[in-house]
């Protein structure tokens, strides 16, 4: 992506963050002026986020989160939330109810008008929505348009903050669409996507030549969504393509990321991100690589699957003067090697060795059953671990005349 470019998008961006502040400062403006809450409920993953006023409706200490169904139902409040999102499951994309709820020792008539975004295929995956209470007293017409019209801003806010993201991680972040043909080497990438469209992250992938006639490859993780994601990961991808110019050392090119990452905290705190970055010589048919807090790359070998030891490595970005150390491994005919994020092996509720075991064992079970063609069985049967984040695998092998298009294989992922 040139420098121009670059900035433009970066500029849109900030021009978008402020019009999504300007909205959220009127809209908590127009709480304490109509004495109404907002929430957003993610109909996919059960998430719900609550403004201060709405815990204060419902009476409720914020250290407890908001309304759990269960909690809602126990208490006689589920008319009020529980309406909105049965109707958004039964296409309505705005809704507009008054309910009576006891709060306490008391009932109140509560109003929540609320609107439904939807995929592509049109089921629903998130609820914007306001509850106000009215009680004894009637909402006029137009404070009620007012606060719908905030209700409307805050959605356009959030869904141009998603195109912006979609926009940078298309420039930034090209998926090539034939087998990367390297020295020694074919390689292929696939980029799954989180399930939920709002969700763009911050996954990336390298895969280049060098002059000494080596290869460099890397794959990394900015913890996130949204644009802050996407241009935290064009910059470390970037700086790594120039660095490689100057020294191809995975380790000394982690120390840079990690200090390049240190200084990119301070303008986004609690910036977390990962790497993993290998070199591989043709010549000597050997793979030098190192990690940074990164899941362990899997290398297949005669028939069996295994992690590879990580060499030490900490996050990049959380001590400015981390070190980093190599390991060195064989990378020989018939070998395949994935280098992969964690959305293809770590869920919550269930631990990373978890998730790892579960692949390995597939990989294991595919060799046993059709040794002969391992690679198009496996990848046929792997499935991300997690839906709701990114993952992009980097698949290689050396390359020995008859090496099969990985594209094709890693496309039934």
């Amino acid at each position: 992506m040139g420098g121009q470019a670059y900035a433009e998008a970066l500029r849109d961006r900030w021009a978008r963050s402020a019009a999504t502040d300007l909205a959220i400062d009127r809209l908590a403006g127009v709480e304490e002026m109509a004495n109404l809450g907002w929430g957003e409920w993610d109909l996919v993953t059960g998430d719900v986020y609550w403004s201060p006023q709405l815990y204060r409706i419902f009476e409720r200490d914020p250290a407890l989160g908001p309304l759990t169904r269960a909690e809602a139902e126990r208490s006689g409040k589920a008319s009020s939330l529980g309406d909105a999102v049965l109707a958004a499951a039964h296409d309505a994309d705005r809704i507009d109810l008054v309910s009576q709820v006891r709060i306490g020792d008391r009932i109140r008539r509560l109003r929540t008008v609320a609107d439904t975004v939807r995929d592509a295929d049109g089921r629903p995956v998130r609820l914007f929505g306001i509850v106000q209470d009215v009680t004894g007293q009637p909402v006029s017409a137009q404070r009620l348009a007012e606060v719908e019209r905030k209700l409307d801003e805050q959605r356009r806010a959030t869904v141009a903050e998603h195109d912006l993201a979609l926009r940078l991680q298309e420039i930034i972040l090209p998926i090539p669409d034939e087998p990367i043909e390297l020295p020694g080497l074919k390689a292929a990438v696939r980029y799954l996507p989180a399930g939920q469209e709002t969700m763009v992250g911050g996954d990336w992938f390298h895969a280049a030549d060098l002059r000494d006639g080596t290869v460099l490859l890397a794959v990394g993780d900015v913890a996130g969504h949204g644009t802050k994601a996407a241009s935290n990961m064009a910059q470390l991808r970037h700086a790594l393509r120039a660095l490689a110019v100057v020294d191809s050392d995975p380790v000394t090119l982690l120390g840079h990321l990690n200090r390049l990452t240190c200084e990119l905290e301070r303008e986004t705190p609690e910036l977390a991100a990962t790497a993993v970055i290998a070199r591989f010589d043709p010549r000597r048919r050997e793979l030098v690589w190192a990690q940074a807090g990164h899941p362990p790359p899997l290398l297949c070998r005669d028939g069996r699957t295994a992690t590879l030891a990580r060499p030490s490595g900490p996050m990049l970005g959380v001590v400015e003067d981390a070190r980093y150390t190599a390991a060195v491994t064989e990378f020989r005919p018939g070998d395949v090697l994935l280098l992969y994020t964690d959305g293809l092996v770590e869920h919550r509720g269930q631990s990373l060795d978890a998730g790892l075991d579960a692949v390995i064992a597939t990989v294991d079970d595919t060799v046993r059953s059709a040794p002969h063609q391992p690679l198009a069985e496996l990848v046929g049967r792997l499935r991300r671990a997690n839906p709701d984040d990114d993952t992009c695998i980097l698949a290689a092998r050396p390359s020995t005349g008859g090496t099969r298009d990985l594209r094709h294989l890693l496309g039934r992922i």
